[in-house]
């Protein structure tokens, strides 16, 4: 399960899109999940797939905190226990739980853990300490490889090309001079900041591991911070979950003004990315690098030792997607 992005925890949404009394689905790593909320209130995932005949838990209901198959009516809590099969008061109940996955909610997201055993939390950026924060939201999808997406995120020598007439304006008279690009390591991951003939640029982003950038764009005494979280839908499509957080205009009728601005940039990308070959990062030796490609070179390196070839394997007490449930 979750082929090269196993344990780690990823952002999938907020947590306000979780409703108490309906599931949410999605696809994760080539994984169907349903969120729900449980009797307590607190965020709960499991397979999207019912052990009995496997079809989707998330086209049945959630009724005080156990969702129901549409199918035959099997109920499920939480951590995946069978709380009910119909007509079969005599099944073995505890043999014929769904596979349960951890997630939570921090920082006002909706989190999950590609696997089954976390070590740690989420590692929340500080940004989500600051007070008075207003925090808008949307989600984008690219047909690309998550890699392709996330260095696309790390790298700043495309702006003046890609984003001319946005976010890389101010770079266009400066791009026969040199550029440096330097990568900080940090405990989550990495800041990236650069410099121009030597004199430091205003601005700086963040990679934090595995799959989120943030943009550090405060104007003077403000804070305003773009994150971007690269989902992997699949191995052909990326789930970009747009954030941006800021202490000023935090009205929500703003909202809408600020979804436009991060939808324009994105839209300015999608179809560069979109057309990369081939659809994965490859090793660096099977594409042309120069200096300034130090952020994407190094993601490319932690992808290929900490993620790729990654696998979860479900715990042996749940029923493996393909494996035929113990006989009630």
């Amino acid at each position: 399960m979750f082929s090269s992005f196993a344990n780690v925890w990823t952002i999938v949404g907020l947590a306000r899109d979780l409703k108490p009394g309906r599931p949410l689905p999605m696809r994760v790593a080539g994984e169907r999940i349903v969120f729900f909320r449980d009797a307590s209130g607190a965020a709960a995932a499991l397979l999207d797939r019912c052990p009995h005949r496997g079809v989707a838990l998330s086209l049945g209901r959630v009724d005080r905190g156990v969702i129901e198959c549409p199918f035959h009516g099997w109920r499920f809590d939480g951590s995946g226990a069978n709380c009910g099969a119909p007509f079969n008061p005599d099944a073995k109940r505890e043999n014929l739980g769904a596979i349960s996955l951890p997630a939570c909610e921090s920082g006002g997201l909706l989190w999950l853990y590609t696997g089954f055993a976390p070590e740690d939390e989420p590692a929340l950026s500080d940004t989500f300490a600051a007070p008075g924060l207003a925090l808008c939201a949307q989600s984008v999808l690219w047909r690309a490889h998550w890699t392709r997406v996330m260095e696309n995120m790390l790298d700043m020598p495309h702006l003046p090309f890609v984003h001319r007439r946005t976010i890389g304006a101010g770079l266009r008279e400066l791009v026969e001079k040199r550029m440096d690009v330097y990568w900080e390591d940090r405990p989550y991951g990495a800041r990236i900041t650069n410099a121009v003939d030597g004199v430091p640029r205003p601005g700086a982003l963040e990679y934090r591991f595995p799959n989120v950038m943030e943009l550090f764009i405060d104007p003077p005494g403000k804070l305003f911070r773009l994150m971007v979280a690269c989902v992997p839908e699949d191995g052909e499509t990326t789930r970009l979950i747009l954030l941006t957080m800021r202490d000023f205009a935090r009205s929500p009728l703003l909202h809408p003004v600020f979804r436009w601005m991060n939808r324009r940039i994105a839209n300015e990308d999608q179809a560069i990315v979109e057309s990369s070959l081939p659809h994965e990062v490859p090793p660096p030796a099977e594409e042309a690098s120069v200096r300034t490609d130090a952020p994407t070179l190094a993601f490319r390196r932690i992808y290929r030792q900490r993620l790729l070839g990654s696998a979860a394997t479900p715990p042996p007490r749940a029923v493996a997607p393909g494996k035929t449930p113990a006989a009630p």
